[in-house]
C-alpha cells in the first residue's frame, strides 16, 4: 500500500494556502488554483507544512488521503514553478505556428488544423516542428498536450505524427511480398 499521505507538503515562501468550507485554494506567483476537499481527509497546517490524515480507517479513505496530498502538492508546484509538456512533429511538411490565441497545425490533411488555446495555458513554437505547452495546472497542461497529439498520433509504420519529446514509438515491420 502506498504511503504518500504520510509525507508532508511544504509551502515555499510566497505561497498562500486557504481552506474555505471544503474548497482548497493555493495562490502563488504563477496564479491561483483551487480544488474541492475530499470529505474523508483532514488537513493540518503548522509552520507552512501541510499534513494529511484520513478520518476513517478503511482502505479507500487512506487511498483518498494520498490522492488529496498529491493534488495539493501539484497545486503548490504549479503556482511556484509551473508545468511544461513538449511535443514534436515528425513527417514531411508537418509544421506548427502560434498566432495570438490559436495554434495552427499543418499535418498532411487537406485543411489546416486550428486549435484554440484555452485560458491559463501558454503555447510556444520555438521551431516549426516543436510545441511547448506551459501552465500552472498539471491536469490542464496534460489534457491540452493530449488533445493536440490526438490530431495525428504517431503511426507505427513510418513514425509520422505528433509525439511527446523522448517518446519511443514501436515500429512495425512493413508487409513483405
Amino acid at each position: 500500500m502506498s504511503r504518500i499521505a504520510n509525507s508532508p507538503v511544504e509551502l515555499p515562501d510566497g505561497v498562500e494556502f486557504k481552506n474555505n468550507a471544503g474548497i482548497l485554494t493555493v495562490k502563488g506567483k504563477n496564479g491561483e488554483l483551487s480544488c474541492a476537499l475530499i470529505s474523508c481527509v483532514d488537513i493540518q497546517t503548522t509552520d507552512n507544512v501541510l499534513t494529511f490524515k484520513s478520518n476513517k480507517n478503511d482502505r479507500s479513505s487512506v487511498a483518498l488521503a494520498g490522492t488529496q496530498r498529491s493534488l495539493v502538492n501539484n497545486m503548490v508546484v504549479g503556482v511556484t514553478t509551473g508545468f511544461e509538456k513538449r511535443l514534436e512533429l515528425r513527417g514531411v511538411g508537418y509544421r506548427t505556428q502560434v498566432r495570438g490565441k490559436v495554434l495552427n497545425l499543418t499535418l498532411g490533411f487537406s485543411h489546416p488544423v486550428e486549435y484554440a488555446i484555452p485560458e491559463g495555458i501558454t503555447i510556444e513554437a520555438p521551431s516549426q516542428t516543436e510545441i511547448v505547452i506551459k501552465g500552472c495546472d498539471k491536469q490542464q497542461v496534460g489534457q491540452v498536450a493530449a488533445n493536440i497529439r490526438a490530431y495525428r498520433a504517431p503511426e507505427p509504420y513510418k513514425g509520422k505524427g505528433i509525439r511527446y519529446v523522448g517518446e519511443h514509438v514501436v515500429m512495425k515491420e512493413a508487409k513483405k511480398k
